[in-house]
């Protein structure tokens, strides 16, 4: 396996984890999933507060609702697998950024 193509599966599997990570503190926190229902709330500081927080979250997110969706009301296969790229994708994104954030910071070599 190349370092490029170990580097971009690092970056995917830390995406996920800081995801599940933060959609997990979140419900422990409010006692209730997060959504991107957190961007339809009335006040303005709140929604825009929650930007960056979905960001990073969303990966989880994603692949919760589509599971949810598949189980529940019988998704077909190619609108889960399409999710489920979109989500791996925007893992891959948010996993750059917090490896090099860390690499940044100096935390990670």
């Amino acid at each position: 396996m190349s370092p490029n193509a170990l580097n971009s599966f690092f970056s995917l599997c830390i995406g996920f984890a800081i995801a599940g990570a933060l959609a997990s503190g979140y419900q422990a926190l409010v006692k209730r999933p997060a959504g991107f229902g957190l961007l339809q709330q009335g006040v303005v500081a709140r929604a825009f507060a929650a930007v960056p927080f979905l960001v990073f979250a969303a990966p989880f997110i994603i692949m919760r609702n589509t599971l949810r969706g598949r189980r529940i009301e019988r998704r077909r296969f190619e609108f889960v697998m399409m999710a489920t790229v979109v989500a791996g994708f925007w893992s891959l994104m948010s996993g750059t950024c917090v490896v090099l954030t860390l690499k940044a910071v100096g935390l990670l070599a």
